[in-house]
C-alpha cells in the first residue's frame, strides 16, 4: 500500500502502479465515495461496459417480506 500527500488544492497523484494495474488515463472519471472513515476512488465505466457483468449472480437470497 502507497502513502499519497493531498495538496493545498486537495489533489492526490495515484501512484503510477496503481494507474497502470487499473488501466486509468487522464481525464478519466471517478466516483468518490465515503465510507466511514475512508475515501474510495472508482473507476467510472461507460454503460455499455457494465453490459453482463451480472451474469450467473445467486438470486436466490431470503427477502424481507415487504420486498417479495
Amino acid at each position: 500500500m502507497g502513502a499519497v500527500k493531498l495538496s493545498p488544492k486537495y489533489q492526490v497523484v495515484i501512484p503510477s502502479d496503481v494507474r497502470e494495474s487499473l488501466h486509468l488515463v487522464p481525464g478519466q472519471m471517478m466516483q468518490v465515495i465515503a465510507y466511514g472513515n475512508r475515501i474510495e476512488l472508482l473507476p467510472a465505466r461507460d454503460m455499455g461496459e457494465m453490459r453482463g457483468f451480472l451474469k450467473g449472480i445467486d438470486t436466490t437470497v431470503e427477502r424481507e417480506a415487504d420486498r417479495q
